[in-house]
C-alpha cells in the first residue's frame, strides 16, 4: 500500500571520472533505468521470479533467459516478447528464423 510519507536516501560514490555531480547522477539513474527494465521484462515475460531454482541452476537459467530475450528482441516482427517466446516454442520455423538472425 502506498503511503504519503516522504523518505530520503543518500548514496555515496567514489569515482575518478571528471564529471560534474549532476552528470554522474544522470549516468547512475540511466544505468538503473536500463537494469530495472531488463528485470521487469524477465519477470513478466519469463516469470523469472516465480521460479524455485536455487544456486547455480538459478544463475544458469537467468543467463539463458537473458540470451533468449536478446534473441527475441532482435526480431522486428510485431508482437510482445511473451507472444514471440510462445511462438518460438510452438513453431520450429519461427524458432529457426530467430536463431538464424543472431547478431554477435
Amino acid at each position: 500500500m502506498a503511503t504519503k510519507k516522504l523518505s530520503v536516501e543518500k548514496r555515496y560514490y567514489i569515482t575518478s571520472l571528471g564529471l560534474k555531480p549532476k552528470e554522474i547522477s544522470e549516468a547512475i539513474r540511466s544505468h538503473w533505468d536500463i537494469e530495472n527494465r531488463l528485470h521487469w521484462q524477465l519477470d513478466v515475460s519469463f516469470r523469472e521470479d516465480a521460479g524455485r531454482k536455487v544456486g547455480n541452476a538459478a544463475q544458469n537459467f537467468s543467463l539463458i533467459n537473458k540470451m533468449a530475450l536478446y534473441i527475441i528482441k532482435q526480431d522486428e516482427t510485431k508482437g510482445s516478447v511473451a507472444a514471440k517466446r510462445k511462438n518460438a516454442g510452438w513453431n520450429d520455423e519461427y524458432l529457426f528464423k530467430l536463431l538464424n538472425k543472431i547478431k554477435i
